[in-house]
């Protein structure tokens, strides 16, 4: 994935020791480069050691951040000493940039608080917060109130900051795609893309009926299409597959690859039930399955919301997600429950070895209306255990906003023998989740990955974003 970078504030105030300046500001460079992140910064001869606190000093953070708007993804503002709160609040006003802000204060040593080297930070950062408030700039906060760029903490604190500026950077300007009509027996997935226009996230639509037509144009040995029944073959276990339904599925994604490179989309929700099965030959599980695993969300119903969720989770954690349904109770466990899809979840997700290898069959949910020779591509597999973080977007009509849910939970091993791609799932209250979302009226969908990352996506989402969200456990 792309790398984060920074516009660093290095906050200074001229009677508390401006050495502490330079060592802080030298020490927060190197841990930041350590930790991958690329950085914005005044030089150490530009202002006193590169920090600010003069109406001057800002202005110069400004100016720089302003000319370098297009890469910074967000601002870490370090206090070595208390610091100028006006400085800090005026350079972020003043560079225009509307991107998520860490506020960072190292801890005194409770062994040489002299004048000569009191910082006084922990008091400075009050002050500091106080002002963005006032201005009206959002900011985030580390675990400790006060905490030393190489501590563990921190290092947990940065972590989570940069999915926090991958997540809003990845909504800028988002452009997703619908392919073909909303089933109709699905009132569950509509949305509205109005409300998502207003959150900067547009939607491109096309047609069965052109998809179809652009299939037919393409020979059987185009080269596109053979290089991508091959990626097919590379991907999963085709056995015992018609050749004629690996074809189709090979020319269905090539098409689907052009139309997303020629229209600029992130991510795609695709009609996949019934009239693909009954006039194509096929589910479109497999090629979806294969996005999602690059990263390129693709869900299926054409539940756009849930695709955008998946694509949310990829940015926050850099590993593949799926859309499933909460789908079953897992017997009296009230914690636990079955997470399910028929299925396009991505081949990462899956356990990957031994008699849980995903392969593809057919689809056997709509094989029983429409015969099992049209319905193949579907993956069938076992998600492995792991911790995962959960994320249901929606868009609210009545209320005219985003708004979304969010919370963790693990994967399990325990015993299931069932069809599609699956999971036992056990989330701390399951029952008083569930009730939530029956008593709000989200949908049955939800996307999953295989991290811990619900902090930082409640942070993008609800502080930067402005989505109402509900953050479970």
């Amino acid at each position: 994935m792309k790398t984060v970078t920074l516009g660093l504030i290095v906050g200074n105030r001229g009677f508390f020791p401006d050495h502490l300046c330079q060592s802080g500001r030298e020490d927060m460079l190197e841990v930041l480069k350590e930790a991958g992140f690329n950085v914005i910064a005044l030089d150490a001869d530009e202002t006193p050691y590169g920090s600010i606190e003069s109406v001057e000093d800002a202005r110069k953070c400004a100016d720089l951040f302003d000319a370098h708007r297009h890469e910074i993804d967000g601002i870490l503002v370090t206090l070595p000493n208390f610091g100028d709160e006006r400085a800090i609040a005026n350079a972020i006003r003043w560079s225009g940039l509307n991107v998520p802000v860490l506020v960072q204060a190292t801890p005194d040593d409770a062994e040489n608080m002299g004048i000569d080297n009191r910082r006084d930070s922990f008091c400075g950062k009050m002050s500091a917060c106080n002002n963005l408030r006032q201005y009206g700039i959002p900011y985030s906060l580390t675990r400790l109130h006060t905490v030393a760029p190489r501590s563990v903490d921190f290092q947990q604190d940065l972590n989570d900051f940069a999915a926090t500026c991958r997540v809003t950077r990845g909504l800028r300007n988002l452009r997703m795609g619908a392919l073909g009509a909303r089933p109709q027996a699905f009132n569950t997935v509509r949305y509205s893309e109005k409300l998502l226009e207003q959150a900067g996230i547009s939607v491109e639509t096309l047609d069965l009926y052109e998809l179809f037509g652009w299939i037919n144009a393409l020979a059987d040995d185009d080269a596109a299409v053979t290089a991508k029944r091959a990626a097919i073959d590379a991907y999963v276990s085709t056995a015992n597959v018609p050749e004629e339904a690996l074809g189709k599925m090979a020319k269905f994604g090539v098409v689907v690859d052009r139309w997303m490179a020629d229209s600029n989309l992130q991510a795609s929700a695709i009609q996949c039930w019934t009239a693909m099965e009954e006039f194509f030959g096929t589910v479109p599980c497999t090629l979806m399955s294969m996005m999602s695993n690059d990263l390129i969300s693709s869900a299926c119903e054409v539940d756009v919301v849930g695709a955008l969720a998946m694509h949310i989770l990829n940015q926050a954690g850099g590993r593949p997600s799926a859309i499933v349904d909460w789908n079953n109770n897992y017997g009296d466990d009230p914690d636990k429950g079955v997470i399910f899809h028929c299925s396009n979840l991505p081949k990462d997700i899956f356990i990957n070895e031994g008699e849980n290898k995903p392969a593809m069959r057919y689809q056997e949910i709509i094989a029983a209306t429409v015969g099992a020779e049209k319905t193949y591509g579907a993956i069938y597999g076992r998600a492995q255990a792991n911790p995962f973080t959960y994320l249901r977007v929606s868009t609210d009509d009545q209320m005219g906003e985003m708004r979304a849910y969010v919370g963790e939970g693990e994967l399990t091993d325990d015993p299931l023998l069932t069809f599609g791609g699956y999971g036992v799932v056990k989330v701390p209250d399951l029952q008083g989740l569930l009730r939530f979302i029956c008593e709000e009226g989200f949908e049955h969908h939800v996307s999953v990955s295989p991290t811990r990352i619900a902090a930082p996506v409640n942070e993008a989402l609800s502080k930067y974003m402005g989505w109402n969200l509900y953050r479970h456990g």
